[in-house]
């Protein structure tokens, strides 16, 4: 058996993780370029623990200039088993208030200004995205957030835009008719490459606002949205806290095959893959092309 290594990726408002014992940081090098910051090594309750903060410290980055590929690779370089996401977002229902986590279990990606994928031109790989969550991992969080008494929704899909803007009402209007329950700007292509890189991915989106689409609240603020924010970051911490001390030890083989998605992915003959590129995929698919 593996043993388990929790990664956390702190969103909005969480750039650091208290708690963690025998701290260090390290900055890993990564041949897809600067990741957002060094990784923090630490542990609870003698759980092996690796956070990164998604924006950077003191928040630098904006949604489109996060280097994804390099944040996913030096997680898998660190060690991380199993991924849990952290992100601020809106809601498109009257029932998720601001302040609620939602353990979302699908994605729209409406991005289009980001690198999408480890593989490409000399060494092509097809993963699947049908189900992009981790389903052990979001019952491990719904029963950390009920010891906890956060109020966590179970389920939902989360469209992922573009940004930094927030929405136009039409945007707002037309993703919530086709039924989407909360909009980010962060957790695509961040679940993709997950999936590439055979890392057990969730997401908590935590609520903020009700986007633009409800008449009561339709002029988002950045001052509107840090005071919830606020608030959720301390519930997050708390959630982390909960989640890693009653996390197995060992990594539990995923039902839906999360961390084994390169072993029918790959289409590329061997003779015909750039020596170039697999070496940039030393430790995202190291597993497949050593075997």
């Amino acid at each position: 058996m593996t043993n388990a290594v929790l990664g956390i990726i702190g969103g909005s408002g969480i750039y650091d993780l208290p708690g963690l014992e025998n701290v260090r940081d390290e900055a890993i090098v990564s041949p897809w370029g600067e990741a957002s910051a060094p990784v923090r090594h630490g542990v609870i309750a003698g759980l092996p623990i690796v956070f990164l903060p998604r924006h950077g410290k003191g928040h630098v980055l904006s949604p489109s200039d996060i280097n994804y590929r390099a944040n996913i690779d030096v997680l898998k370089r660190a060690g991380v088993t199993d991924l849990i996401s952290l992100s601020a977002c809106g809601s498109f229902r009257e029932d998720l208030l601001p302040g609620t986590f939602v353990l979302v279990d699908q994605f729209v990606d409406r991005t289009h200004k980001r690198e999408s994928s480890f593989f490409g031109k000399g060494c092509v790989a097809h993963v699947s995205m049908a189900h992009p969550v981790s389903p052990r991992l979001l019952v491990h969080l719904a029963e950390a957030a009920k010891a906890e008494d956060i109020v966590a929704v179970q389920g939902g899909t989360y469209v992922c835009m573009e940004g930094p803007q927030f929405s136009s009402l039409a945007e707002s209007l037309t993703y919530k008719t086709q039924g989407c329950s909360v909009i980010g700007m962060t957790n695509m292509p961040e679940a993709k490459l997950a999936r590439e890189a055979e890392i057990c991915y969730a997401s908590v989106a935590m609520v903020t606002d009700f986007d633009c689409w409800h008449p009561q609240h339709d002029a988002v603020t950045v001052q509107d949205i840090i005071r919830v924010l606020n608030s959720n970051a301390e519930k997050a911490k708390g959630l982390v806290a909960r989640l890693a001390r009653d996390f197995p030890r060992e990594h539990e083989p995923c039902p839906i095959g999360s961390d084994r998605a390169l072993d029918t992915a790959l289409i590329t003959a061997p003779e015909a893959r750039d020596p170039e590129l697999l070496r940039k995929l030393d430790a995202v698919a190291g597993r497949v092309l050593r075997s």
